[in-house]
């Protein structure tokens, strides 16, 4: 049984994360803003916190929180993130900064947060939930990839840096998974580039995300990867899972890049 904390808990990946440890056996504490919606992860046993992202203040009291209750975090899941579509040249910057605010700076600031109490007990695991937008990029989405490359090197980095505390770090790569997490895309992309210079490709970008997710995989095989890595007694350093996520990884991985870009570019022309 171990002491879980799952950030961005209220919906999607998060919530289906939960209630998987939970059926599991481990002790939940569910972290996000919404914690009106979290109320399945109480009927199952959990715990609710209210806790924003961009709050410092909520970041820190959600893991003192946790630590006065149980004594202990074995698992820190940072699921909690948003995603931001639109052109380079239309994006405002403080939009992009609240990307990196959300994406990489509060799951840095948890990190910082838990490491003395997994250092003194010589054990832990940090999951990361990333993307295969952690290594791939693709048209009208500059911010939210970067800051998922980020967050990947931020792990990397951190995992050499902790494995001598008997620590794990594990970075998911979900493909492409049906939650409501891209719910606004075709909007965000309308608003912020549908009428400048950028207007046909994020229109066919739009079209496509207001259908493109009928494919996808349902949020319990990221549930179940992210159980196996800490239930594991020497988990993988990266999961992808989901659909389309190997084979998209294999084809950045393979493919020269200007291949790759006509490959990604093709069906928004």
């Amino acid at each position: 049984m171990k002491v879980c904390l799952v950030t961005g808990a209220s919906s999607g990946i998060g919530m289906t994360t939960a209630l998987d440890l939970l059926r599991a056996g481990h002790v939940v504490y569910g972290a996000a803003r919404r914690v009106h919606k979290m109320e399945a992860i109480r009927a199952a046993g959990g715990h609710a916190l209210q806790m924003d992202a961009r709050s410092h203040e909520d970041l820190d009291r959600t893991v003192d929180t946790v630590l006065t209750q149980q004594g202990r975090i074995d698992v820190l899941i940072n699921n909690a993130g948003t995603v931001l579509h639109g052109a380079v040249e239309d994006v405002a910057l403080d939009q992009a900064r609240d990307q990196f605010e959300v994406n990489l700076f509060a799951p840095a600031r948890l990190v910082q947060l838990v490491l003395p109490h997994m250092r003194a007990q010589r054990s832990g695991t940090t999951v990361n939930i990333s993307s295969i937008g952690g290594e791939i990029a693709l048209p009208l989405g500059s911010w939210y990839y970067a800051a998922k490359h980020a967050l990947e090197a931020f792990s990397d980095t951190l995992r050499m840096e902790v494995g001598p505390f008997g620590i794990d770090v594990v970075i998911i790569q979900p493909g492409i998974i049906k939650t409501e997490f891209e719910d606004h895309t075709a909007a965000q992309l309308r608003e912020i580039s549908g009428n400048g210079a950028y207007r046909a490709m994020a229109e066919a970008m739009a079209r496509r995300s207001e259908t493109g997710l009928s494919d996808g995989s349902d949020s319990d095989v990221v549930a179940q990867a992210i159980r196996q890595a800490i239930e594991s007694d020497r988990p993988e350093t990266r999961y992808a899972v989901g659909w389309m996520a190997d084979k998209l990884l294999e084809l950045n991985r393979t493919l020269p890049d200007r291949e790759f870009d006509e490959l990604a570019t093709r069906t928004l022309r």
